[in-house]
């Protein structure tokens, strides 16, 4: 028998569909008072970077394909972002969840990217974007799943 053979039988039976669900909620505690997981941080972190970088190019005349982005498209999306970090930060599960949208839009576009890219900058570019997002995504699934958890009696 394999080492992962006897590793799987040691570890007993292989729990799927609804029962491995509830195993996983089973797991979960909800957040505590004032508790904010590193993953939660990164992304308050993340969204109020995105928001300063946006408005500072903006403000210093940052040329997007030849032409000088609007300002209302420029504040617009940064408004955005500090409305997403503001929740975040107040564990609201809509900053979160709106979050994740824009994250998983920005990989697959990235992901997108990746295929046309014609030099290594531009795939180093894509990769900048796609496996640090990728990571902070998945890692914001367990914060939401902590944050729509009823208190246990």
């Amino acid at each position: 028998m394999g080492r992962r053979a006897r590793q799987r039988d040691a570890a007993g039976p292989r729990l799927r569909g609804e029962a491995a669900n509830e195993a996983a909620r089973a797991e979960l505690e909800p957040l505590r008072a004032g508790e904010r997981p590193p993953a939660l941080i990164a992304g308050v972190i993340v969204a109020a970077v995105l928001a300063i970088a946006n408005v500072a190019l903006y403000a210093a005349g940052a040329d997007v394909r030849g032409k000088a982005p609007s300002a209302g498209g420029a504040f617009g999306f940064a408004a955005l972002m500090f409305i997403a970090a503001w929740g975040m930060w107040n564990l609201r599960y809509w900053a979160v969840l709106g979050f994740q949208a824009l994250l998983a839009v920005t990989i697959v576009i990235a992901a997108l990217s990746l295929a046309v890219a014609s030099n290594l900058i531009a795939v180093v570019l894509c990769l900048v974007i796609i496996v640090p997002g990728s990571w902070l995504f998945w890692k914001l699934v367990r914060v939401l799943a902590r944050l729509q958890m009823p208190e246990r009696r």
